[in-house]
């Protein structure tokens, strides 16, 4: 199938963007941020809560993969590669200012994508929405290690040896961070039930 190496007309496939682009092509560059670059600025707004720190996190994780492009084997997805640099650059900014609350949301959705409204329907996407407000203040009350290691390993499923290489901790630093945070978690959200259930 001639679709595997070109996706429409004359456009570059990942694979051929990714060569032409440790070689220095710009379009095959433009070509890798195009396809890439929702995701990663997804990732950064769920680590950041903050648009605009999360465009700009976008830009400097593309930076970083300007600059460090000719390093990529393929031994691994070249996304997973990008989203391991994106967290990373997340990360160190996190560490220079403190870190912020992170929402558990889905990645933002494009306008194609989101369901039509039925109006007079029930709204699915409202259920629950008190509990992830609960459960995002909850996370928001983590302290900042607690927090890090909570998203890393349950929101974006990186595994204990993964959070400790990028953290900089142990393994069963990680290991216990994260049972200390989901134990504070069910705390807060014990605490916030219960305050909810006296107010009139």
């Amino acid at each position: 199938m001639t679709g595997a190496k070109k996706t429409q007309g004359d456009k570059l496939s990942e694979a051929e963007a990714i060569e032409r682009a440790k070689l220095g092509d710009a379009e095959a560059f433009e070509t890798l941020y195009n396809l890439h670059k929702r995701r990663v600025y997804s990732l950064c707004l769920r680590m950041t809560a903050n648009a605009a720190e999360a465009e700009d996190l976008t830009q400097e994780a593309f930076m970083q993969l300007f600059r460090k492009i000719a390093t990529f084997r393929g031994e691994s997805a070249f996304s997973t590669w990008l989203h391991r640099m994106a967290v990373n650059v997340v990360l160190m900014q996190l560490r220079k200012k403190g870190l912020a609350l992170v929402p558990l949301e889905d990645d933002i959705e494009s306008e194609e994508e989101t369901p039509k409204k039925d109006f007079g329907a029930q709204d699915l996407t409202l259920e629950g929405s008190i509990d992830r407000l609960r459960l995002q203040n909850a996370i928001g009350k983590l302290p900042p290690g607690y927090r890090t290691i909570f998203v890393l390993h349950d929101v974006e499923g990186y595994e204990h040896n993964e959070i400790a290489e990028m953290v900089g901790c142990s393994i069963g630093n990680s290991k216990s961070q994260l049972h200390k945070a989901r134990m504070k978690l069910r705390d807060l959200l014990r605490t916030s039930r219960a305050e909810k259930a006296t107010k009139p």
